[in-house]
């Protein structure tokens, strides 16, 4: 999505549509995309739009169905994941919401429902990383991504804000949060892609929660 695609996120983007593809299996009836930037009981859907201008390509993406006049602009986070859902080609519902919305919601909607989480790792991978090396940015992605792929929702859930501040790590909120309301469940987990373009960490995972 940054204009001039590259071997590496190449494959990221790969790995996302096949996550994915992987969520739309279970054939949920509604797909609910929890990422940054939206604030406490906001909520994203039909109408509403936002842009991928920050990759470096003009394009306008509707979240479901026809922008509005008057609709909620998207944070990138639920742009991106609109994104993904066009890939491949959902057409059912889709609810966006911040972390802080995102238990309470998974408790109200029906059980046959998809959470298309969406966060990055740390920004500090390397001297040319958005925040700049920081040698504790590699071990703090490497054990997000150990959590993703052992379907371990209670390590996500212990994730220390502080540190993903510090490491510029957008997607601790988001991971704390679907961490903390898929606790104790039965997980089957994949780790599809787990690699910094860019010095900034992107895993790429889907989970199957019983």
């Amino acid at each position: 999505m940054e204009g001039r695609p590259s071997p590496e996120t190449a494959a990221l983007r790969a790995a996302c549509v096949e996550a994915v593809t992987a969520l739309l299996g279970a054939r949920p009836e509604v797909v609910v995309v929890v990422g940054p930037g939206a604030v406490p009981g906001e909520r994203f859907g039909a109408g509403d739009s936002g842009d991928l201008r920050g990759f470096g390509v003009d394009l306008e993406l509707p979240f479901d169905g026809r922008p509005r006049p008057g609709g909620h602009r998207l944070p990138t986070a639920h742009a991106v994941g609109a994104w993904l859902l066009d890939q491949v080609a959902f057409a059912g519902n889709r609810l966006g919401v911040g972390p802080a919305d995102v238990g309470q919601l998974l408790r109200d909607l029906p059980p046959t429902v998809g959470v298309l989480a969406m966060g990055d790792g740390s920004a500090r991978r390397t001297v040319k990383a958005p925040g700049y090396l920081d040698p504790a940015a590699e071990p703090f992605d490497a054990a997000v991504a150990t959590a993703l792929a052992t379907g371990d929702a209670a390590a996500l859930a212990t994730l220390d804000p502080g540190d993903g501040e510090r490491l510029l790590a957008a997607g601790v909120p988001v991971w704390r949060a679907v961490g903390a309301a898929l606790a104790g469940r039965h997980v089957t987990a994949r780790l599809r892609h787990d690699a910094a373009p860019f010095g900034v960490g992107y895993p790429v995972a889907d989970w199957v929660v019983a």
